[in-house]
């Protein structure tokens, strides 16, 4: 484990002697675990430049390994200290502005009800192994689709048209004032403006100005500012239009295709079923949840 812990050291650093100063080894000891780490698996890890170290093609696919043990290790010292206080350890993972803006303000809530909890929160995107990234449960937005978990219904997403700065100020009275008024979208749903303006009966090609952005924190941010207008989930805006920066120009909101969804592993239902049961009531009377199943029983 040294052994590997400095070599991912020295490949994240791509130098020797920063790797010893972050481990406290000299240049020389980081050469020579290095060294001992090539002759164990029988290939060059690194080619060596003046100044610089670089990954060989199969030292890149060894740090992809390397670093997931590491991680791994990391979360189960993280696991085995929380039972040694007497805390449960909760490992959590949530899309970034998902987590951000929704559930780290509630978690302390949460803490009322279980307080010997403690969170370990990770921002990971798409579907990955839970297992091996020893995660209890992911609250994930999409389909209900995700190998050797169970995945239960928390809630739908719902968008509405907002604006900020000088264009809150604008009127607004019918989809049709939006069709050529600037747009920000985020630019893995490029489509959702035209499928708010379908679902409101009209037809636009959208041939005007749209401003993309990669992040919803960024579009949020841009939509504050007065740039365009965006169509946002109310759940991440909460704050905005509280204290009036965001104002929903038309009461037209939409419900878009996918979902989300607590994503549990196999053998983690009982660890995490009051967390779950506890993230249902959050989402019964809040305009992120509508669903049917809001006023039904726990699903486990």
């Amino acid at each position: 484990m040294r052994l590997l812990q400095t070599f991912e050291s020295a490949a994240r650093h791509g130098n020797f002697t920063r790797a010893g100063d972050e481990l406290a080894l000299t240049q020389s000891a980081v050469s020579r675990q290095v060294r001992d780490l090539e002759t164990q698996i029988g290939h060059a890890l690194f080619e060596r430049n003046r100044g610089r170290v670089i990954t060989t093609p199969r030292g890149e696919a060894f740090l992809q390994e390397v670093t997931q043990l590491l991680r791994m290790a990391e979360v189960t010292m993280r696991h085995a200290k929380a039972a040694e206080g007497g805390h449960k350890l909760l490992t959590i993972n949530a899309l970034p502005t998902f987590a951000l803006r929704w559930l780290a303000p509630r978690l302390a809530g949460y803490l009322d009800k279980d307080p010997n909890t403690t969170f370990d929160i990770t921002t990971r995107k798409g579907v990955f192994d839970l297992a091996s990234e020893q995660c209890d449960l992911s609250i994930h937005f999409g389909d209900p689709h995700w190998p050797s978990a169970r995945c239960i219904y928390l809630c739908s997403e719902i968008v509405v048209p907002v604006a900020g700065g000088a264009l809150l100020r604008q009127p607004v009275s019918r989809p049709q004032d939006l069709v050529t008024a600037p747009k920000l979208v985020l630019s893995e749903r490029a489509h959702l403006w035209s499928e708010w303006f379908d679902r409101c009966g009209v037809s636009t090609p959208l041939k005007h100005l749209v401003h993309s952005f990669d992040q919803f924190t960024l579009t949020i941010e841009a939509a504050k500012s007065g740039l365009g207008y965006a169509l946002l989930p109310r759940y991440l805006i909460e704050k905005e239009l509280a204290a009036g920066d965001l104002g929903v120009v038309l009461d037209a909101p939409h419900a878009t295709q996918k979902a989300y969804y607590l994503v549990i592993p196999e053998g983690r239902e009982e660890k995490v079923k009051l967390f779950c049961d506890w993230l249902l009531e959050q989402v019964k009377f809040r305009p992120l949840a509508k669903t049917a199943q809001a006023g039904s029983a726990s699903p486990f």
